[in-house]
């Protein structure tokens, strides 16, 4: 897969967890699995081309979403509405492609940081974390356009600057 990734986000956000496949052309959505989770916590469930979310820890009921126009071409990003402190956590995307073409089971993890927000008084953190909400967002690689924004870099020619 890809490198360990750090998420920031603040409570009541909506945050985008990135995971991509690097599987060459159009993946068969139909002979796919996707989970999302942390630890034994089935956080989303994607199989055979739709959400399976019978077995989803009640935490996340109504809150993630996958971008199902996005996924045939690798992207199994996670989105993640209304954060909550309780959603910090070491989140791991798998993936598998199933069917005639089985590939090796492709996994990456992504730690979630969520902070309360900076507005309000910030409940007591036992190891000082409240440094954290006084970061700048531009340290947050959650927003799964950072390649997009690089390829119209390149395109542009602001590279040469």
């Amino acid at each position: 897969g890809q490198p360990d990734t750090t998420c920031h986000a603040f409570v009541g956000e909506t945050v985008v967890l990135p995971c991509t496949t690097t599987s060459p052309g159009q993946l068969i959505l139909s002979d796919s699995m996707l989970y999302w989770q942390i630890e034994s916590v089935v956080v989303h469930f994607f199989h055979n081309g739709q959400d399976s979310l019978e077995s989803q820890d009640k935490h996340y009921q109504g809150r993630t979403s996958l971008f199902s126009d996005q996924m045939k071409h690798g992207n199994f990003s996670l989105k993640l509405s209304n954060v909550q402190l309780e959603d910090t956590a070491v989140y791991t995307c798998i993936y598998k492609q199933t069917g005639d073409h089985p590939h090796e089971t492709q996994k990456s993890k992504i730690t979630l940081s969520v902070s309360a927000p900076s507005s309000t008084e910030e409940p007591p953190s036992p190891s000082g974390h409240s440094q954290i909400s006084s970061r700048s967002l531009a340290d947050a690689p959650c927003l799964a356009m950072l390649p997009l924004y690089f390829h119209l870099l390149v395109t542009l020619g602001v590279w040469h600057l």
